[in-house]
């Protein structure tokens, strides 16, 4: 089997592609602002590694079926990949936002009680990534749509 020719790896990429540039026109919706570092960035909706596994999972599952071992794998594979997208990288980011704001106070706090003078004027404070992982809904919104790619590529287009 040519690469080309692995459907379950085509929905899965283009499933990440899908999620990763429907941010653009969500975000803009939203904020009135538009936005295309989203296409590359992380977090956001919808989730484009639930989209990916989810993807993933159900092209396996047309392929060999549900109850092969390459789809328990696969499928067990999915459910981490959004347990840590909604755990531990979503966590991350909100631990993210505090150092942040911690790091502007303690720069406020040196400037304002120490007086020390600023050399060529405020000095930019680098701030961490704040956007890492994915509220719940993303995730759900996400791996909808995964399911949603494949259900198309195998029910419409691989016909």
């Amino acid at each position: 089997m040519s690469i080309l020719q692995n459907t379950p790896l085509l929905a899965a990429l283009f499933a990440i592609f899908f999620a990763q540039f429907v941010k653009i026109p969500i975000h803009f919706l939203l904020t009135k602002k538009l936005d295309w570092k989203l296409m590359t960035s992380t977090g956001g909706m919808p989730s484009s590694h639930s989209a990916a596994v989810s993807a993933l999972t159900t092209a396996i599952g047309y392929e060999v079926g549900p109850g092969s071992p390459l789809f328990a794998v696969s499928a067990i594979f999915a459910v981490i990949v959004m347990f840590d997208a909604t755990g531990i990288r979503y966590q991350a980011g909100q631990q993210a936002l505090i150092i942040n704001q911690m790091r502007v106070d303690f720069q406020t706090f040196v400037t304002e009680v120490k007086g020390w003078p600023q050399k060529d004027g405020p000095q930019k404070i680098l701030e961490l990534k704040t956007l890492l992982g994915h509220k719940p809904s993303e995730v759900f919104a996400g791996s909808m749509t995964g399911i949603f790619i494949s259900a198309i590529i195998y029910s419409f287009i691989l016909v």
